[in-house]
């Protein structure tokens, strides 16, 4: 295929399918209204509605048996997500309040499926074993979310943790209310859906296919375009419609939006299909990927649990993080055996400052309290 076919249906494929996810998720909040859910299942539905380029392609790039681009997708757009939708959200708005118990609450199941991506990447367990321990604790947290205050009290397992849940849920739920507020669904909704998630799909996999052949053509290594092209181009609205939130003071969805967003990446755009095509053999450039998906998920919530929400340093902080992934990543992408110092370095500078500013105490400040 000539190179400027390529370049065009890759900027018409990325057009297309990040225009129309939009009206995905917009349809799919209208049904999720229509059915009852609750806010918070509504915000979960929005983010797999909005995350459809990005894991449709990773599917795409998997079943032809291309797992960096695969995996550099989704673990490299969850990445940007961190410092797009939380850390430069956080810049633009001067800070996000939010409640204590939903970073809790929501950081809990993110640190363990961004754990359990990191094994799953490195080959110390299998796609299907990852999927397992994945669901085994995403499963639960959505019944959470969709349980009301009367049905956590007839759960016998939480019976201690009733309270405190129902009261998470609450704060998720109130944050969640500036940002999605659909009207009610009606049928012509449910084609409308329909309708574009096949759009979404064509153009999706149209979009990684020409990725992957332009790629090849100028010399770009998989991980390269999975993990920095694809994954920041498939998530650019998502950054963009954060900002607009943060803007405007109503910045406070944006952690349970990220890490909702990751949780369903991780599930529906990597570990289902490699469950089923496998994963290929590990590499060190997607380790890297995911150990930087770790380590950023788990400093952003240490951060935002100690400060009751996100300040603008913690958020430069959180960008800062990425760039110099950016450059470890570009840094070692030629090699097939790059130098662990290329890694390890960046990797120990941005853990020592992350912990530097956690043990440092924060100074009193007026902040703007999480919505009620």
């Amino acid at each position: 295929m000539p190179v400027a076919l390529s370049a065009a249906l890759f900027v018409a494929g990325a057009a297309v399918s990040l225009a129309t996810s939009y009206v995905l998720v917009t349809r799919l909040e209208r049904i999720g209204e229509r059915l009852g859910l609750s806010e918070a299942l509504l915000g979960v539905l929005a983010a797999l509605a909005a995350d459809a380029p990005e894991i449709t392609s990773a599917v795409a790039a998997l079943t032809s048996h291309q797992s960096k681009i695969g995996a550099g997708v989704i673990i490299g757009s969850n990445v940007f997500n961190l410092a797009a939708l939380l850390g430069l959200g956080a810049v633009v708005a001067g800070g996000i309040a939010l409640h204590r118990r939903v970073v809790l609450l929501g950081g809990v199941v993110a640190i363990w499926i961004a754990a359990a991506c990191l094994v799953t990447v490195l080959g110390l367990i299998s796609p299907t074993a990852g999927l397992i321990a994945v669901l085994g604790v995403l499963v639960p947290y959505l019944v959470v979310l969709g349980a009301g205050h009367a049905r956590l009290q007839r759960l016998a397992l939480v019976q201690r943790w009733e309270s405190w849940l129902a009261a998470a849920v609450t704060e998720e739920e109130q944050e969640l209310e500036e940002v999605i507020h659909p009207p009610h669904g009606r049928g012509r909704d449910v084609v409308i859906a329909a309708t574009a998630l096949v759009v979404v799909v064509v153009a999706s996999v149209t979009m990684e296919r020409s990725a992957s052949l332009l790629g090849t053509h100028f010399g770009v290594p998989e991980i390269v375009t999975g993990g920095v092209v694809l994954a920041a181009v498939t998530s650019l609205p998502n950054a963009v419609a954060a900002v607009y939130l943060a803007a405007r003071g109503r910045g406070a969805a944006m952690l349970s939006t990220t890490l909702n967003s990751n949780a369903l990446n991780v599930t529906a755009g990597l570990l289902i299909p490699a469950a089923i095509t496998g994963l290929g053999p590990p590499s060190p450039q997607s380790g890297l990927i995911a150990v930087w998906y770790l380590v950023m998920t788990v400093a952003s919530i240490a951060f935002a649990y100690r400060d009751s929400g996100v300040s603008r340093a913690t958020g430069a902080l959180i960008i800062g993080a990425y760039l110099v992934f950016l450059g470890s990543l570009l840094a070692t992408a030629h090699s097939a055996a790059p130098d662990p110092r290329l890694t390890v370095i960046p990797l120990a500078v941005v853990a020592v400052g992350a912990a530097a500013g956690l043990a440092r105490r924060p100074g009193r400040r007026r902040r703007r309290e999480p919505p009620r």
